[in-house]
């Protein structure tokens, strides 16, 4: 399951290469569970969980849900392309994250 957007590691790494703040929270969901993995992004500002569901209602079905209790009350992306969720991101205007060394 590389290189997938369902595998978390890729996800992630793929936010990060973005720019984005973005943190694991939880990955041991029991096989009969339809949600895989759950990150947050930008911890300090936007402080918004996304949580990876497969199979959630049908066989195949890939979906994403962002919550923070503020401007994304449970909402859901169904769909298999990091753009599209980078591109929703911005949309709600949680851009990258400004980093600095030192």
């Amino acid at each position: 399951m590389k290189n997938k957007v369902t595998t978390c590691g890729y996800f992630l790494k793929r936010l990060r290469d973005n720019g984005y703040i973005a943190n694991r929270i939880f990955t041991d969901y029991p096989a009969s569970d339809a949600r895989r993995w759950t990150i947050m992004i930008d911890p300090k500002f936007a402080a918004l969980y996304i949580t990876c569901y497969t199979n959630k209602d049908w066989y195949g079905e890939i979906m994403f849900e962002l919550h923070n209790g503020n401007q994304f009350k449970n909402l859901q992306l169904k769909t298999d392309s990091m753009e599209v969720i980078i591109t929703k991101l911005l949309e709600k205007n949680i851009s990258p994250s400004e980093q600095t060394n030192g």
